[in-house]
């Protein structure tokens, strides 16, 4: 054993007026950064709203017991049926009955955005049927279909159920999550 008592003593006389390096600074965790959460700014998204109730809606012919139908490309048809069923729980509900076509067009700009906002999910628009509209047709209602077709957002929409309103409100499904 007296040898490795030799080794230490030289190992000691070796290390004689060596110091410990200073303890590093820890590097700090990794703080998790929050996924990006907006494709585009709000103004955008309201600008392309606005740009798109100020389309004109005679392109279109809609009819007051028209049913409104629209499902974007890559929305199964499941999700439409579903939407139409009345299986999507709605949260929340404007009703443009009675407004002028710019008043509505606002009102529904501002719910839209308010929507998307909050991450709402299912959505119910009250436009009526048109039936006092006369030989326009149902002026509101083709805003609304035009609008809700132009707007990126909206997954799918459908005319409710007779129980919610029939063909005088439109359920609409909102993309919840940007890409």
């Amino acid at each position: 054993m007296a040898g490795k008592d030799d080794e230490r003593d030289i190992f000691r006389e070796a290390m004689r007026g060596v110091r410990p390096l200073a303890t590093p600074a820890r590097v700090p965790p990794r703080r998790r950064t929050p996924p990006a959460r907006a494709r585009y700014t709000r103004a955008d998204r309201a600008e392309v709203l606005r740009e798109s109730l100020a389309l004109p809606t005679a392109e279109l012919d809609i009819q007051p017991g028209d049913a409104l139908l629209f499902r974007r490309p890559g929305v199964p048809d499941a999700v439409l049926r579903r939407l139409r069923r009345g299986a999507y729980r709605i949260e929340a509900e404007i009703d443009l009955h009675g407004m002028r076509l710019a008043e509505a067009r606002a009102q529904l700009r501002e719910f839209l955005l308010a929507a998307l906002q909050q991450r709402l999910q299912c959505l119910r628009i009250v436009h009526g049927k048109g039936l006092r509209s006369g030989q326009r047709g149902p002026v509101i209602k083709s805003a609304v279909d035009a609008l809700l077709r132009r707007s990126e957002p909206v997954l799918a929409f459908t005319s409710a159920a007779i129980r919610d309103g029939g063909t005088g409100a439109t359920l609409v499904l909102l993309r919840t999550s940007t890409r």
